[in-house]
């Protein structure tokens, strides 16, 4: 990147941030995750410079980019306390993550046990599942790899992993309801 380059990712910089942070801090409540996609678009600006130059309104880009982030920020969705989800056949979307399904519970030897059957009911419904749905999921879940990675190692689309996922989900929550039950008693 040449001086003149650095010169306008400056101005727009200079120009731009302001009026961006507010318009990400509208739909991102939290200050830190506001600037920390604020800073990502600004280091996605300067990293792609290049590509960039042929962009007719660098604002509009901006502003697009920001919103990417703020999706892929809402994708990784808050835990959703295991009482609420009980119910929750109909919802076709259902929770996503194995924090979500997953009661709280403390360390007496009843808890523990209960533990200990709720890990070998999803060792087991994990090893039933199609192996596509199950890899995302452990990936995901366990080795803390993102969706964006898998679909770029795997090629499969981000929305088809998600879905993937999905299913595992949906025959975790089935297949844990009956111990569920046991908690509530």
């Amino acid at each position: 990147m040449n001086a003149t380059e650095s010169e306008k990712i400056e101005d727009v910089y200079k120009n731009e941030r302001r009026r961006l942070l507010g318009y990400i801090r509208k739909k991102i409540s939290d200050r830190l995750d506001a600037e920390d996609i604020l800073h990502d678009v600004f280091y996605q600006l300067t990293v792609g410079f290049s590509d960039i130059k042929a962009i007719e309104n660098v604002t509009a880009w901006l502003y697009r980019v920001a919103d990417n982030r703020i999706t892929d920020l809402f994708r990784k969705k808050t835990a959703v306390p295991f009482s609420l989800i009980e119910n929750d056949d109909a919802d076709e979307d259902g929770p996503i993550s194995l924090v979500e399904i997953l009661p709280a519970l403390g360390t007496s030897h009843e808890e523990e046990e209960l533990k200990s059957m709720i890990w070998e009911r999803i060792e087991k419904t994990l090893s039933e599942l199609p192996k596509e749905q199950s890899s995302v999921f452990i990936a995901t879940e366990f080795d803390d790899v993102s969706f964006k990675e898998i679909s770029e190692k795997t090629g499969i689309g981000v929305n088809t992993l998600i879905s993937r996922k999905r299913y595992a989900v949906l025959a975790l929550r089935e297949n844990l309801t009956d111990l569920y039950n046991l908690l509530k008693e």
